[in-house]
């Protein structure tokens, strides 16, 4: 044991570590895995990660390990496209997006103009995101000012890395949810300077797809994204063929559905696109210059019939990817069951992706999508120290298959194909326990280094 003294703020952890330094589909090195391995956390951010036999003598004197072999220590989930206002109407029946949106969406959203309803629901929502090991969302607000102060507020309070905005929206919408393109390019700014960088919020200007607003308010969205660069912009692109032959009809002059949002300025580092699924080669090509990035979301895509995501292009092209859940289109707060469904739909259109990749692209994939690589996603000293703790026992299938694993890719194979919420034991959130499973079950057994 080191006899240097422990700070107040230091903890260690010892279990199978698994993070990401690179791509799997671009680098056969591109993980870290320590089957018996040591995280040391240091005022909220790593220390080291590595093999136990060589770090436990790094380990402070007077701090004791906290135990969790048998389980496997992931960095936190990011999940790169969400709608906290949707949580309540999650998992209701349309024929497809556009009168899923007039039918449920645009009604619940109405809701959020009270602030206590929206404190209310975005309390629960980011509690089931930590429930499900997801550490990082970038989380779409409604077009109430209201609606973005009670989400970073909660968030705040647990001291959690978010990155949100207020939609902008002035036409094709309902009256009671209708801005103008100066008063939501106002609010917006507004609430820039009062939660962009304050703790560990982060902004994102946020108009939420090119039919909804004006070319007015788009010119205004590019303008407030050149004013403050280290901001981030999210919108939707490309999600279903009816979406992209109404904004054929809205924008004719426009050469795609993602040239409209390129003409305003609106494609630069920390934008991102969720859906891209139909775009062409020169739209995929124009995502890799700007680092614009693509956050797929298979359960919406399948749940709403939208079509399927196309990796081999996307890679080609060597777009910046992500994954993401996108309640309330999508069917599950859990980045596990999200993988479930990426991977099929990667198989429907013909690519492979193994289970290293689909772990990578929600945790450090999601991080250098947004820029945000050396701050979150992975273990390198200095990193926020966001961590989940999966538990291959959590179920008794899941307990069965992962019994017969043979490797590392077959273990990630099992936890992403049959995990959920209850494989996630527990979530930390710069190095403090958000969430545990059970605390009569998961509090880990503390012990000598």
């Amino acid at each position: 044991m080191n006899t240097t003294r422990a700070s107040s703020a230091c903890q260690a952890y010892r279990a199978s570590i698994l993070h990401f330094t690179a791509d799997p589909a671009f680098d056969d090195k591109a993980h870290a895995w320590h089957e018996d391995g040591l995280l040391i956390i240091d005022g909220g951010r790593v220390h080291a990660a590595g093999d136990h036999s060589q770090l436990r003598d790094a380990v402070p004197e007077g701090v004791q390990v906290q135990d969790f072999r048998g389980k496997l220590i992931v960095p936190g989930f990011i999940d790169t496209h969400i709608h906290y206002p949707q949580t309540d109407m999650i998992a209701s029946p349309a024929p497809g997006l556009l009168p899923w949106l007039e039918t449920y969406t645009f009604p619940t959203e109405r809701k959020f103009a009270d602030g206590e309803h929206a404190r209310e629901v975005a309390s629960f929502f980011l509690d089931e995101l930590l429930r499900c090991g997801t550490t990082t969302a970038m989380v779409y607000c409604t077009v109430h000012p209201s609606s973005v102060n009670a989400f970073f507020g909660e968030s705040d309070k647990r001291n959690l890395r978010m990155v949100a905005g207020k939609i902008m929206m002035d036409r094709n919408c309902p009256e009671f949810l209708s801005d103008t393109a100066e008063g939501g390019a106002r609010d917006s700014e507004e609430l820039i300077n009062k939660w962009h960088k304050h703790g560990r919020q982060l902004y994102a200007l946020t108009p939420r797809f090119a039919p909804t607003s004006t070319e007015a308010q788009l010119q205004l969205a590019g303008e407030l994204a050149r004013a403050y660069p280290d901001t981030f912009l999210q919108t939707h692109v490309a999600e279903n063929t009816d979406e992209v032959a109404w904004v054929k009809s809205l924008f004719p002059n426009s050469r795609s559905y993602l040239d409209v949002y390129d003409h305003y300025g609106m494609m630069r580092p920390r934008a991102m696109y969720a859906h891209c699924i139909w775009l062409d080669d020169h739209d995929r090509a124009r995502m890799r210059e700007t680092q614009s990035a693509a956050s797929i979301c298979p359960t919406s895509n399948l749940f709403l019939g939208s079509g399927l995501f196309d990796f081999a292009r996307a890679d080609a092209a060597q777009v910046p990817l992500s994954l993401a859940t996108d309640v309330g289109g999508g069917t599950s707060f859990s980045m596990l069951q999200t993988m479930n469904e990426v991977y099929k739909v990667g198989r429907m259109g013909g690519t492979y992706l193994p289970a290293l990749r689909m772990f990578y692209m929600a945790t450090l994939g999601g991080a250098r999508s947004m820029q945000l690589e050396g701050t979150i996603g992975n273990f390198a000293p200095g990193v926020e120290a966001d961590f989940v703790v999966l538990d291959p026992k959590a179920t008794p299938l899941l307990a069965r298959r992962t019994a017969r694993t043979e490797s590392l890719e077959e273990l990630l194979f099992a936890f992403a194909l049959l995990g959920d919420d209850r494989a996630i034991a527990a979530t930390y959130s710069a190095g403090r326990q958000v969430h545990v499973r059970d605390a009569r079950q998961d509090v880990p057994e503390l012990v000598e280094a």
